[in-house]
């Protein structure tokens, strides 16, 4: 990122706006199962060619995520622990995704129509929480970066 001269507080805040877009559209998805989130492969009737998951597991938000919750971590005696502890959340994520691939018949089975998109509104919600922090959170950066406001 240095070399092409973007501040990590941009990365939080278009990350963050990724994020609140993400959940945004899984809020507001349509109950008939229809998802805008595709993308081109679906509009084709190929829903093969971008499976559902991947660009919210290994999309720009994920990685956005990552790096705003990584960037927060200051030099300090906890540094180590906060890095454990965000490995240990990403292992934990991994594993929890796994789960729910693995066993994603006999959930959707068992939830039905109405959970999963319960589910998914859910899920949306917090998304787009997480979202706005991020936002914030890059706001609040540029504003001490360019001395309009200061820590107290």
């Amino acid at each position: 990122m240095r070399i092409f001269g973007v501040p990590l507080s941009m990365v939080r805040i278009v990350g963050g706006i990724i994020l609140m877009k993400i959940g945004f559209e899984l809020f507001s998805s349509s109950p008939s199962g229809s998802n805008k989130m595709l993308g081109t492969g679906a509009a084709s009737g190929n829903i093969a060619f971008v499976p559902l998951a991947m660009p919210l597991m290994f999309g720009p938000g994920a990685i956005a995520t990552i790096l705003g919750m990584t960037s927060k971590i200051r030099q300090s005696s906890t540094e180590f622990w906060s890095f454990v502890a965000i490995a240990a959340a990403i292992v934990t994520t991994m594993f929890v995704t796994f789960l729910c691939l693995a066993y994603a018949d006999k959930l959707t089975k068992k939830l039905g129509p109405m959970g999963i998109d319960a589910a998914t509104r859910i899920v949306g919600f917090f998304v787009s929480a997480m979202g706005v922090g991020l936002i914030f959170d890059g706001v609040i950066e540029v504003l001490e970066t360019h001395g309009m406001t200061s820590l107290h």
